[in-house]
């Protein structure tokens, strides 16, 4: 019976009773949702996200990690790490390899014969430690996101939500990297730590090229060097460079940092290198002051071939021609050093300060067709160069077809480019840390060089390493490979450079990322 009030009649109908508490709003409850998701996740990673499997005679451990740009690093302790740009997706594998197995290392040293099938048994390692992986890394994901969400809502429907949409980012992380997978991605690593001198005992690089097909197969062959590392590392020989292989380091605006010549003298060791190219700033204010600086080229130990830059004076390049080791180049001079033949120009503008007005993009240009056409008549004349230097890259530029490589500098940011006639270009950063001013910004810049590789009967180039050590103050090192396209497996072959005249348009594409540092200036600036 129906309730009724001393009047005997229904209570008066009011406002529906509104719940206590505050609805959230749609969007705030997705970004809740997704957040509980990426936390949960991240901590099942971490948590129970790795497996440890015997890899070969070593033991090492794999994990996936959250990452902005993917790709792979394995872990050599002691010795340093290698980086690999195997794929792009928002998970980074990392592989530690902790140890060589007592046991199964003392068994290969019994029985060697083991040797010959120790690769196909790394690769069978590897394919069953990444499934474990992949399975391990569902479970971890489900799990963290759902008992993170059972904990955030308290409600098991909310918490079952998370752990599938956790599912679907594993998965769909998962079809990004296969997607973007680079199995060649081991033909350019990046080393540091104490495996930044690897790359010193390259021989010539079209072995290397043969040597290495899929990723797979190349970390098992990683994991087998480590193993002869560990147990002959008191007994390595002396290294003996290949024969048919040259070796070029290009160095560039050094700007007066007396540390350079330590790095470069170490280099010409480390490597065993032909013959060192400057494309100029050797200098800052090119005073006859500051012409005691040269003096170490002398004592560097392989012959110094150099062009003039727009903090170089006439009086820096006459005291330069006076050293016994050094080669100034000039006017499309060429010369031959060590096998070489390369030709040069010095840079038209002589801009030590922003007091001096820079004359800009058009004398560089005409500089570089005149190079261009000392080479093309050197060509004509049955003697053609192998590499052109110029310091600055509008300069170089207009060599195009006229040179299979041209080197510059000046803008203090690494690059390389493909020019038209199968031209190409690298610009160097500075092997000078942008020089003494560095200390005036807030974070020191990076000291940067590289060794170049050609083929002694063709001179063509093969592969080239990107030194990058650490500024002022800092003590990082990384050594990362890289091949031209044609030389990669499955690539065509090597271009020659056009019998017309060159180009002034420069081509498209880049071959390495720029180096770390802020903006540089255009090439009218004297940086």
């Amino acid at each position: 019976m129906p309730f009724r009030g001393r009047s005997g009649g229904l209570p008066p109908k009011g406002p529906a009773v509104r719940p206590l508490g505050h609805t959230p709003h749609p969007y705030a409850r997705a970004l809740g949702m997704v957040s509980v998701v990426l936390i949960g996740a991240w901590l099942g990673l971490l948590v129970v996200g790795s497996v440890r499997t015997p890899v070969g005679p070593m033991d090492t451990k794999m994990a996936l990690r959250p990452s902005v740009s993917g790709g792979t690093k394995i872990n050599v302790s002691p010795l340093g790490a290698l980086e690999l740009d195997s794929h792009h997706a928002p998970l980074r594998l990392d592989v530690d390899v902790d140890q060589l197995n007592p046991e199964r290392s003392q068994a290969l040293v019994k029985h060697p014969e083991r040797l010959a099938g120790l690769q196909e048994e790394i690769a069978g390692d590897v394919a069953a430690g990444t499934i474990d992986l992949g399975v391990r890394s569902v479970v971890a994901v489900v799990s963290g996101a759902t008992l993170l969400g059972l904990a955030v809502y308290r409600r098991p429907r909310r918490a079952l939500t998370a752990g599938g949409l956790a599912l679907a980012l594993l998965a769909t992380s998962g079809a990004a990297a296969y997607a973007t997978w680079n199995p060649k991605s081991v033909l350019e690593p990046k080393f540091s730590g104490l495996l930044s001198s690897a790359p010193s005992v390259v021989g010539n690089a079209r072995s290397i090229v043969s040597d290495f097909d899929i990723y797979q197969q190349e970390l098992a062959r990683l994991v087998t060097n480590v193993t002869q590392l560990y147990d002959a590392t008191a007994n390595l020989p002396t290294y003996q460079p290949d024969p048919t292989t040259m070796r070029v380091l290009h160095v560039s605006d050094i700007h007066l940092n007396p540390a350079a010549w330590h790095i470069i003298e170490s280099l010409v060791k480390q490597y065993d290198i032909d013959v060192i190219i400057d494309s100029g700033d050797t200098m800052d204010h090119g005073t006859t002051a500051e012409n005691g600086f040269l003096d170490p080229i002398s004592d560097l130990g392989a012959p110094y071939v150099w062009v003039r830059g727009n903090h170089d004076s006439a009086a820096t390049q006459e005291y330069l021609e006076d050293l016994d080791n050094v080669r100034v180049l000039d006017d499309g001079k060429s010369v031959t050093v060590s096998g070489l033949r390369i030709a040069g120009i010095g840079d038209p503008q002589f801009t030590p300060d922003r007091s001096v007005q820079p004359a800009g993009d058009d004398s560089e240009r005409a500089v570089g067709r005149r190079l261009a056409a000392a080479m093309n008549q050197q060509r004509a004349k049955g003697d053609p160069a192998d590499i052109a230097v110029a310091h600055n890259p509008t300069a170089a530029r207009e060599t195009a077809g006229a040179v299979p490589l041209v080197l510059a500098g000046h803008t203090h940011n690494r690059k390389t480019h493909e020019l038209d006639g199968g031209t190409r270009l690298m610009v160097q950063g500075s092997t000078g840390g942008d020089g003494l001013r560095a200390v005036e910004g807030g974070e020191p810049a990076d000291v940067q060089a590289s060794v170049l590789y050609l083929d002694r009967e063709s001179r063509k180039l093969q592969a080239w390493d990107e030194i990058t050590l650490g500024g002022l103050g800092l003590s990082t090192a990384e050594v990362s490979r890289r091949l031209p396209e044609e030389n990669t497996p499955g690539g065509a072959g090597s271009p020659s450079p056009s019998p017309s005249s060159p180009s002034a348009g420069p081509g498209s594409g880049t071959a390495s990322p720029p180096a770390r540092r802020t903006p540089s200036p255009s090439p009218t600036e004297a940086p």
